[in-house]
């Protein structure tokens, strides 16, 4: 459990240190030049603000600088705080409950939150799911509403999300246009080792691309059967459960630009589950080790 007493919560200095201890856990290094060796910290008062200096570029950083806190009005401790709760919030935390438990503006917490949403994602790959011997869940959901489409029956209307999950792996989600067999095979070809066993339901855009893989195992759904031995995509459904929960419940309404940003909270979450023998404090170390290189400069997040 978090201890909200910490205080990396209320005081800059220390909170300082403790991203220190994180992004520079092997040493300092300049951010501009990746000089490593020719750096020093400065003395009296600009060293109490944690500044350095690079001898090679001769430019000054500090240990924000080239992450998503460069440049940000925002106390340091706030920020730290704020992924905290994004990190240990099951469901999320929401921009408004950011802006009443931070002390900041409605339109500074809901920038804060994407671009800690930003630090959340995962290298551009990291690697396949699945391989040999191992299954691979997919399956499609649908939420909210496109823009200028108006209710219906079905999901026409709706923003389509298509999900992967390696059985005691990672989870990776994809907002696509449509649902369709070019659309799905684009993404599994791409994101999962050809050696995987495929599981999904009988819907028939999953199919033709089922024969590229090792098997193929399917549920039919709309007979209600859920599971036969091991072929079964119950995994993604207790998963676009809490989504959908969360995106309800607590976000109430995105955007469809925005979609993408929250899937990757969500699975993010998911890839450093408890499960996994990671806690609240670990899975907010883990966010703010994807701080670096993942700024937001533009006004407008897209």
């Amino acid at each position: 459990m978090t201890d909200l007493t910490s205080p990396i919560y209320s005081n800059n200095d220390a909170a300082r240190k403790h991203l220190e201890s994180i992004r520079w856990a092997n040493g300092a290094f300049c951010p501009h030049c990746g000089e490593i060796e020719n750096i020093h910290q400065l003395g009296g008062r600009a060293g109490d603000k944690g500044l350095w200096h690079c001898r090679s570029c001769k430019l000054k950083f500090t240990v924000t600088v080239g992450t998503v806190f460069e440049r940000s009005h925002i106390p340091l401790c706030k920020w730290l705080f704020a992924a905290d709760l994004m990190a240990s919030s099951k469901k999320g935390v929401s921009a408004h409950q950011l802006h009443r438990t931070l002390g900041i503006t409605y339109k500074s917490a809901w920038f804060m939150a994407h671009r800690l949403r930003e630090a959340m994602k995962e290298p551009a790959f990291s690697g396949p799911l699945g391989g040999p011997g191992k299954q691979v869940e997919v399956d499609e959901t649908f939420i909210g509403r496109k823009p200028g489409r108006k209710k219906r029956q079905g999901a026409f209307h709706k923003q389509a999300v298509v999900a992967l999950v390696e059985r005691g792996g990672k989870l990776r989600s994809f907002h696509v246009e449509r649902v369709n067999a070019a659309n799905v095979r684009k993404i599994l070809v791409t994101q999962v080792d050809r050696a995987s066993t495929l599981n999904t339901d009988e819907a028939i855009y999953y199919k033709a691309v089922g024969k590229e893989f090792a098997e193929h195992q399917s549920v039919n759904h709309s007979a209600e059967e859920y599971a036969r031995g091991t072929a079964h995509v119950n995994t993604l459904e207790g998963h676009f459960s809490v989504f959908k929960r969360g995106m309800v419940g607590i976000y109430q309404h995105c955007g469809e630009q925005h979609l993408k940003r929250y899937l990757t909270e969500f699975d993010f979450r998911y890839n450093h589950r408890a499960a996994l023998k990671i806690n609240d404090q670990m899975r907010a170390a883990a966010l703010l080790k994807g701080i670096e290189g993942r700024r937001l400069t533009y006004r407008r997040v897209v």
